[in-house]
């Protein structure tokens, strides 16, 4: 069981170190522009009451956004990600942030400037699932 291995965490940063919360804090001070308008959204009705925050430090990773009370963590792929070798850490990535009984979703900067009104519906839909 999970719970009985010393790698899961059952706290909101999950381990993270302070160099991770360092780091957090200048991505918070630099967002990109997709992260800006999601940003504006995660912060509105009706997803304001599930208290995402941003560039959330988990383990060894950041986050773009989690909500403890979902325990959900949106991540916003930028062009680089679309590389064979990123795609690759991104999976392992996911599937270490899973280990600790979270939810991944993906979404491409593209997805979120473009198609705004779609990527809050597959939010909405996770949610309320």
């Amino acid at each position: 069981m999970k719970k009985d291995n010393p790698y899961h965490n059952n706290s909101m940063w999950k381990g993270a170190r302070s160099e991770t919360f360092k780091r957090a804090e200048h991505l918070r001070n630099n967002p990109t522009e997709a992260e800006k308008l999601l940003w504006e959204k995660l912060r509105c009705h009706p997803f304001k009451k599930f208290h995402f925050r941003r560039q959330h430090p988990i383990h060894n990773f950041i986050v773009d956004f989690y909500s403890h009370h979902l325990k959900l963590v949106i991540e916003v792929d930028g062009g680089y990600h679309e590389s064979h070798e990123q795609q690759i850490e991104d999976q392992l990535r996911t599937e270490l942030i899973q280990f600790q009984e979270l939810e991944v979703i993906r979404f491409t900067s593209q997805q979120i400037i473009q198609e705004m009104e779609t990527v809050l519906e597959i939010l909405s839909e996770k949610i309320n699932t």
